[in-house]
């Protein structure tokens, strides 16, 4: 289904705002929610609920609140213990995301995405900086498909042909390598973080097979390799 008009022009102005400046977080934002078309995200949905595990997901509308104080206490090199780490050090505010009212598998879909989104970096590897985005776009694109992570890695084409076209290697290897671990790795949709908490960040890594991700490279704690 073609978006509508109005929608698209939304689109396409946050993604000449964001080529302009990618640390405009609120672009994301608004993209993200110009790219939500009720019949689109429906359709979106319905390409997920095929797999019985994200249609699982998506009825079942797990969500969490995320301590950093309480997570930053749990024993070294444990997920929980890693990602408020990583929240530290990116200066990272759990709720600068925006909280999203879930009533339905499609608004359920959203939201999940948006709570658990530096999960996903800290579980990748991945910084939050324009490369490491970059990587984790290209890991969505590989696990979930749908056009905000197409649109977000343009951006990263258009930044680096108009800008920095000398970091077009580095561009390449983020999104290559974010693509081999998103098709290479078990599904992250769904999965009960608060649940893994105080797991090691290696076998964390190990059940959702990216254990021999290049995660030092991203700049991620090694204590957690």
């Amino acid at each position: 289904m073609k978006i509508k008009p109005l929608r698209a022009a939304k689109a396409i102005y946050s993604l000449a705002q964001l080529v302009r400046d990618p640390n405009k977080l609120g672009q994301v934002f608004e993209m993200a929610d110009a790219l939500a078309e009720p019949a689109r995200l429906a359709e979106m949905v319905e390409r997920l609920a095929k797999d019985p595990a994200k249609a699982a997901a998506m009825d079942e509308r797990h969500r969490f609140r995320i301590d950093l104080p309480a997570l930053r206490r749990l024993p070294e090199g444990t997920l929980g213990r890693v990602f408020a780490e990583h929240m530290i050090a990116e200066d990272l505010d759990p709720a600068a995301l925006p909280d999203l009212e879930v009533t339905d598998r499609g608004s359920f879909f959203r939201a999940h995405l948006y709570d658990t989104h530096d999960i996903w970096h800290a579980v990748t590897g991945f910084r939050t900086d324009v490369f490491g985005e970059i990587g984790l776009q290209a890991f969505y694109l590989a696990q979930i498909g749908g056009p905000l992570p197409s649109l977000l890695l343009a951006v990263g084409f258009l930044r680096v042909a108009l800008y920095e076209v000398e970091m077009g290697p580095k561009l390449m290897e983020s999104v290559a390598r974010g693509w081999r671990m998103g098709t290479e790795a078990q599904s992250f949709f769904g999965v009960h973080w608060d649940e893994l908490w105080h797991l090691p960040m290696a076998e964390v890594r190990r059940r959702l097979a990216i254990e021999n991700a290049d995660v030092e490279a991203q700049g991620v704690t090694a204590l957690a390799a």
